[in-house]
């Protein structure tokens, strides 16, 4: 029996997304047929929009769901259960097998395809390796973005980096994925927590979020506010007698040439044999060729780290992030900004490309 659903597609050539109704066939194997709730909008999914296509695409890779139809190999859910969806698999370190890829059969007989799973959809079909059982009392708006936005970010913080209490974090872009950063800094003890962005209302919510400092990068150097506000001891010195300052980790979210340049700068310099540099953090999806800053690298002994997902185990991390929530510590009322229907999706992306989403956008079905 199978399930009608209504899909946003986009196209193989450049043009609007559209909604289109398609059916859901029944589930095999370790696939799982879901009903979804609510999805998130990430910013990685606008370079799938504006690059190359050889097909149609499907979209979309956080979200909450109930199970309404399980395969015959799956065993960690059952038809009924509440559920959220991340584009990480659950945890690859129990299975050798690499999940499927999901997609749909077109009215015009032709398919789309996604890159793993695809959430802007009334119904969706996936790998149960992307679907993560909460309890049945979990709301089912808000947390749509656990699945990408906090995995993200928080895991960045957490798993990527490692951060312990009183190492001083910087996050350049706090968006929807930043401001998760700031929340696990905070949870992590780290201190201080400076957010850098060029939207001051932006920072104001990342103050909410845990930020102990910001930085608008439009109005001042960021690299220098942040090493001003990450000095070290006083009678220490680096390479050359270079005075000691910047941040343990700088978290790159928003992954362009330049932010990436500004981050690493502001990490802090090594005191050669008694510690070492600081780490940059690459969160975001790299846009445009990035220079390796490679003698200051070496001089000051830095570290370049790339994170997938915030390097998360989302069968390990998903429910603490909920339990998070439910505690009052991640604030995902205050992440989701701006709700939509399914079929204002092209304006929904137009205003995040533009910069106009403060938080995380989120499509309620």
């Amino acid at each position: 029996m199978v399930t009608p659903a209504r899909v946003v597609v986009l196209p193989k050539d450049p043009g609007p997304m559209r909604v289109e109704e398609v059916e859901i066939p029944d589930p095999l194997g370790h696939e799982v047929v879901i009903k979804e709730f609510a999805s998130g909008i990430c910013h990685s999914q606008l370079h799938t929009i504006h690059g190359a296509r050889r097909s149609d695409v499907v979209l979309g890779h956080e979200a909450t769901g109930e199970v309404l139809a399980v395969g015959e190999a799956v065993t960690h859910v059952k038809a009924g259960d509440k559920v959220l969806l991340t584009f990480q698999p659950r945890d690859l370190r129990t299975t050798d097998r690499m999940p499927s890829v999901a997609g749909v059969q077109l009215s015009d007989g032709g398919s789309a395809m996604s890159s793993n799973i695809f959430t802007w959809s009334t119904h969706t079909i996936c790998d149960d390796q992307y679907v993560i059982p909460v309890p049945a009392d979990t709301p089912m708006d808000v947390t749509a973005p656990v699945g990408c936005a906090v995995l993200t970010g928080a895991g960045a913080v957490l798993r990527a980096a490692n951060v312990q209490p009183g190492q001083s974090v910087a996050i350049w872009g706090v968006g929807g994925v930043g401001l998760n950063a700031v929340a696990a800094a905070r949870m992590a003890g780290a201190s201080p927590i400076i957010a850098v962005d060029l939207d001051n209302e932006k920072l104001a919510l990342a103050t909410r979020f845990g930020a102990t400092h910001t930085v608008n990068a439009a109005e001042v150097d960021p690299i220098e506010a942040v090493r001003q506000m990450t000095p070290g001891p006083a009678d220490a010195h680096g390479f050359r007698g270079s005075p000691i300052a910047g941040a343990d980790f700088a978290f790159d979210v928003v992954a362009k040439p330049q932010s990436f340049a500004q981050a690493f700068a502001a990490t802090r310099n090594s005191r050669n044999a008694v510690h070492g540099g600081g780490t940059t953090v690459m969160v975001g999806v790299p846009q445009g060729t990035f220079e390796l800053p490679a003698l200051e690298m070496l001089m000051n002994e830095k570290q370049i780290v790339g994170t997938i997902g915030g390097t998360a185990v989302p069968e390990v991390d998903i429910p603490m992030f909920i339990e998070w929530f439910k505690n009052g510590d991640l604030d995902l009322d205050s992440l989701v900004t701006s709700r939509i229907g399914i079929d204002e999706i092209n304006e929904a992306t137009k205003l995040l490309e533009d910069g106009k989403v403060l938080g995380r956008s989120i499509i309620e079905f």
